[in-house]
């Protein structure tokens, strides 16, 4: 069992048949949202066609909830699928995450950086 199946519906900010979405307890910016998976799967790669579907949906309302209070320049979408890429909870989570002008001196390369060194490339 993992810690998400301890969390309670009252701390749902919103959710759907396969996920429910809470504020990041320890956000990187603000408005990082959680979308987590109701059914205890260990991550992307074992969510289900119909899943797949509904988290695009997840996604899409994530984005609008976020913005009632928040007015992001961008954003980064992230799923740790195993222990060397990152996954620390076993359980299906997608955290979305707003940017900012200025929150980095320089985001180019997002996601690349998930690699030690290996974010930037010659054009």
């Amino acid at each position: 069992m993992s810690a998400f199946t301890n969390i309670s519906a009252s701390e749902y900010v919103i959710e759907n048949q396969f996920f429910f979405c809470i504020w990041d307890k320890y956000p990187v910016s603000p408005g990082h949202l959680l979308i987590i998976s109701k059914r205890e799967t260990i991550d992307f790669f074992d969510l289900n066609p119909t899943e797949l579907d509904s988290l695009n949906q997840m996604i899409i309302l994530g984005k609008e909830l976020i913005e009632v209070d928040n007015q992001p320049d961008g954003y980064n979408i992230g799923m740790n699928c195993g222990g060397p890429a990152g996954q620390t909870i076993f359980h299906f989570h997608c955290h979305l995450i707003p940017r900012y002008i200025g929150d980095m001196t320089d985001p180019r390369g997002g996601v690349r950086h998930s690699v030690q060194g290996k974010g930037y490339y010659k054009n």
